[in-house]
């Protein structure tokens, strides 16, 4: 029998050949180690593209994992649950869920060479959809996601000058007096520039604002530098992750350096290792910490997949898994190290500034006689004005016995509550640290640069990701000849991203951000992740699934992996999916609309559409599990017409065998009862192919007795 290669690499059964040769390349086959691997002696693609080194592979797949949520979630979350105390629940799910569950992608991925559709396809054809809601997933991400990016490009572009356009309040004339506007003085320079400049936020989803120029501008042109990246797929990204992957690290290390110099850093970092271990009984702080995990890996994205299917087949993937696993975790804490040095410091400013605050209205008060406090009033140096030691020793519990002699007020100084004030996400990067850097004096503009240039290689690192699965998943399905063109596949993508992403450009654009982040990147997801390993540990068997990697790597997982993969990770992704619904949906969805007078963010409904929109995204992505499904259960969707290629060898479970054997069956009774469609006539030649190939692989089930065993009875 002769046998060809198709585009995407699978072998292809000739039809004029003797079926007796199908199950060389596909079906069951003996391990060399001793195992059987239930996915043929793997796909050995000579047209696909492999990593040019293991460091590059690592690169991409670091630059991937490794993203913005380990440095400005991963410290929110750690301030919010008790410091240090969050580190153990943080630490027990990387080793029970995230770990196990990157192992799982990566192994799949390596072992059929395949993206995230291909591969479900080839555990079982009723798992096609699973594959298919990753990418549908991906998609939807990569198209908020970028909003993040074009942000970064703003801030970076005008870091270029000095002052930063955020370091003080913009000024008007009222009245002939040259004033700070009313909003800016309410809320402080770095927020103000942030809604204000950078979103010109309107006050509602329901309010449009019309397109904001400065912003559209950094979109298209973060469109267009992702498209350069990825247009030859790992031959062109993988080049720039090199850059992606170790620049967050530099500067990381650098503000780490710069940040323990700087006055209260060593009270920042006091704050976050100070465990507090009453949180450890509260729940939230066990899912918030599993949810991190879970996202921080960009688990069921079909990244990982992606990137381990350009992998030889011999690669050990469980020590991939494990150096991917600590370099993640360590990058989480050295990133939370860095932060809370510099929260440390601008609560330590701001500390003292309150403090001078109080100083100078004391200060006017010295010359009240009725006060009696004018022997306060000097310091050792015969100054006239108080040290901050004696206010705090003398003053700082007693104001409130000043407010009667003056009409200004005292402020609330506490460093503790400064330390404590908990802000994430774009809050954290474009308010606090950017208020942070202000302090950085002449200086400030390079930090700056500095500062985010870091957060657009963690951002595009990322979205090469998220980029990878889709573009990978729409080569292997090789639907029509132009999917092997990786550079039109991937200008159609983007383009159409960037079109679908000018809605985040309007004045209402950060409310759309983050109703897309809630329901397309949460819950779909979650329920993804889930079903893998429900498909692993269940459907395909972990002991079956072991045997694959010991033909990969030589040995089995141990006992531990197998745990996981079957219990432990599904019991502990199905707690997150719960706690995640029930803190949407427990109380009337809503998302935070800005005010302008109170410069708050206050919790408003959304409108009807956008309640609908919701549920669209949800489902645009998870419908595809059960529809395939079923209309492969129905026979409507027959699996070898899933590929261009009529007569596909199945490298896949005895559960597909079977599945394939009664497809084949109900066939042959329709043809028998005299229906024959268009479709039996074309694909007859095909069914005989694959009636071979199925006879083959129940021969090698079949177990066969030693042929020395044979001849020793014979003897007898």
């Amino acid at each position: 029998m002769t046998k060809s290669k198709s585009a995407d690499g699978h072998a292809i059964v000739s039809l004029n050949g003797e079926a007796a040769e199908a199950g060389n390349d596909g079906g069951i086959s003996t391990v060399e180690n001793g195992g059987v691997s239930f996915l043929g002696d793997g796909i050995e693609d000579k047209e696909r593209v492999t990593w040019d080194s293991k460091l590059q592979y690592f690169s991409m797949v670091i630059s991937y994992a490794v993203g913005l949520g380990n440095v400005w979630r991963f410290p929110y979350l750690t301030q919010t649950h008790g410091g240090g105390a969050f580190l153990i629940p943080y630490f027990i799910m990387l080793f029970v869920e995230g770990m196990p569950v990157l192992y799982l992608e990566l192994a799949i991925g390596q072992r059929l060479r395949l993206g995230c559709v291909g591969v479900w396809n080839e555990i079982h054809p009723f798992l096609g959809g699973l594959g298919l809601a990753s990418a549908v997933t991906s998609f939807m991400i990569a198209i908020y996601y970028n909003a993040i990016i074009m942000w970064c490009f703003f801030y970076l572009f005008n870091s270029f000058q000095s002052p930063l356009p955020w370091a003080e309040c913009p000024k008007t004339i009222v009245n002939n007096v040259t004033v700070y506007l009313e909003e800016c003085d309410i809320s402080g320079p770095t927020s103000y520039f942030w809604y204000r400049e950078a979103l010109d936020i309107s006050p509602g989803i329901d309010v449009s604002g019309g397109i904001k120029w400065k912003i559209a501008l950094c979109h298209i042109f973060s469109w267009l530098t992702i498209y350069l990246c990825v247009c030859k797929g790992i031959k062109s990204s993988g080049k720039v992750v090199y850059v992606t992957a170790t620049f967050p690290y530099v500067v990381l290390i650098i503000f780490g350096v710069r940040g323990i110099t700087l006055d209260g850093a060593l009270d920042g970092l006091a704050h976050m290792f100070t465990p507090k271990m009453d949180q450890l009984m509260n729940i939230q702080c066990w899912i918030d910490a599993a949810a991190q995990i879970f996202f921080s890996f960009g688990l069921a994205f079909g990244g990982l997949i992606a990137f381990s299917s350009y992998n030889p087949m011999k690669n050990n993937v469980e020590r991939d898994a494990l150096v991917i696993g600590i370099s993640n975790w360590g990058t989480a804490i050295l990133a939370c190290a860095v932060i809370f040095s510099v929260i440390g410091f601008k609560a330590t400013v701001m500390y003292k500034h309150c403090i001078d605050h109080n100083i100078d209205i004391l200060t006017d008060l010295c010359s009240n006689s009725d006060l009696n406090i004018s022997s306060f009033c000097f310091d050792v140096n015969g100054t006239s004005r108080l040290s901050h030691d004696t206010y705090r020793a003398t003053f700082e519990g007693n104001l409130s016995l000043y407010n009667n002699y003056t009409s200004r007020v005292f402020r609330y100084c506490n460093l503790e509550e400064d330390l404590n004030k908990g802000v994430e996400g774009t809050g954290l990067a474009f308010i606090i640290f950017t208020q942070a850097i202000n302090e950085f004096g002449s200086s400030a503009p390079f930090w700056s640069i500095v500062f985010f240039l870091m957060l657009l290689s963690l951002g595009l690192g990322s979205e090469f990701g998220t980029i990878e699965g889709v573009t990978t998943s729409l080569y292997d399905l090789d639907l029509f000849p132009w999917f092997k063109k990786k550079w039109l596949v991937s200008g159609i993508l983007c383009f159409l991203c960037c079109v679908i992403g000018l809605l985040f450009v309007q004045g209402s654009g950060s409310y759309w951000v983050a109703l897309f982040d809630t329901f397309a990147g949460s819950f779909p997801l979650i329920l993804i992740a889930l079903c893998e390993c429900l498909s692993v540990g269940w459907v395909f068997g972990v002991n079956r699934f072991g045997e694959e990697i010991r033909y990969m790597i030589g040995h089995q997982p141990n006992i531990f992996w197998k745990i996981c993969w079957k219990f432990i990770a599904p019991v502990l992704i199905i707690s997150l999916l719960l706690g995640t619904l029930i803190n949407t949906f427990s109380k009337p969805i809503a998302y935070k609309a800005y005010s302008s007078a109170t410069t708050f963010m206050s919790s408003a409904p959304y409108p009807w559409y956008a309640s609908f929109l919701c549920g669209i995204l949800v489902l645009a992505s998870v419908m595809w599990i059960p529809v395939i499904a079923i209309l492969r259960r129905v026979g409507i969707l027959n699996y070898k017409h899933a590929k261009r290629f009529a007569a596909q060898m199945h490298r896949t479970t005895p559960s597909t065998v079977k599945f394939l054997g009664s497809q084949l069956s109900q066939r042959s009774e329709d043809r028998d009862s005299g229906h024959n469609s268009e479709e039996d006539v074309l694909s007859r030649e095909s069914e005989r192919a694959t009636e071979f190939f199925i006879d083959e692989i129940m021969q090698k089930q079949t177990p066969t007795r030693p042929q020395n065993l044979e001849n020793r009875e014979s003897n007898v």
